[in-house]
């Protein structure tokens, strides 16, 4: 059989924990992943036009026409856990870590192949439990269209992928119980500035110190009494240290905060 390519948004799945799972309750483990596939995933992935291609275990693998249905589906699904997981112990919880990439696939036999299948597996590999990881092309192409939070992780050297990909995760409030909770930044109500970390565009890991540094005594100076300069949480400026902020990701951190990022 001749295989054909063509463009799609794949997304991969699997549940974090998986073997734990099953050593702890076999039973109630496949139990609990056979009402979920037929409760929330499947009819999500039929809803936003999207075609299961495989299952792998504790796996799946889903392809989408669409950027904006991949993305619609996955959201819905982590949402759809977390009302799943309100009511269950810690330790028995099923989370999902999904990963989504657009790409160039060849199809043959209902199968998927190809790099842009294997760097949405890889993705979903770098995924926090009940989160979702997508690449930079996946982010470009929902700009505009969706209401998401991408937070950017910068470029990821996943394995047997040739070159970098650049990642974002999403923020879609499916968080690990087992995730230590961070508290609400106590904001004035008055406009106030974030002070982001310069980038070390040097190469060199020793003028790290340089930057933080300068960091540091720009917040001391600013926040002085009398200058009329409120100043968010160091605690956010360290939240957003990546080598490209996303304005938006900073802006809606803060609330009330303005982000601009500049490197030296």
């Amino acid at each position: 059989m001749t295989a054909t390519r063509r463009l799609a948004a794949i997304l991969a799945a699997d549940v974090a924990g998986y073997s734990r799972l099953i050593g702890a309750d076999e039973g109630g483990t496949l139990q609990g992943l056979k009402a979920i596939r037929a409760e929330l995933i499947d009819p999500t992935i039929a809803a936003h036009n999207g075609r299961l291609v495989k299952t792998t275990g504790d796996g799946l693998l889903v392809e989408f026409g669409s950027v904006v249905d991949a993305l619609r589906c996955a959201t819905e699904v982590q949402a759809g856990m977390v009302e799943r997981n309100a009511t269950t112990p810690a330790d028995r919880r099923i989370e999902f870590r999904i990963g989504i990439n657009v790409g160039d696939i060849a199809v043959e036999g209902g199968d998927i192949f190809g790099d842009g299948v294997n760097v949405a597996a890889r993705l979903e590999a770098l995924s926090e439990h009940g989160g979702i990881c997508v690449s930079e092309r996946v982010q470009e192409d929902a700009a505009g269209k969706l209401d998401l939070l991408f937070e950017d992780m910068g470029e990821q050297a996943l394995k047997n992928i040739a070159r970098p990909v650049r990642a974002s995760r999403i923020a879609t409030g499916a968080v690990s119980a087992t995730a230590p909770e961070t508290p609400a930044l106590a904001l004035p109500d008055q406009p106030s500035i974030a002070v982001l970390p310069f980038q070390n565009m040097s190469g060199d890991p020793e003028q790290e110190y340089f930057a933080d540094g300068m960091v540091e005594e720009i917040i001391t100076e600013a926040g002085r009494p009398g200058t009329g300069c409120p100043l968010c949480a160091r605690r956010l400026g360290a939240q957003v240290r990546r080598p490209r902020p996303h304005r938006r990701s900073a802006d809606r951190r803060a609330h009330r905060c303005r982000s601009v990022g500049r490197s030296v």
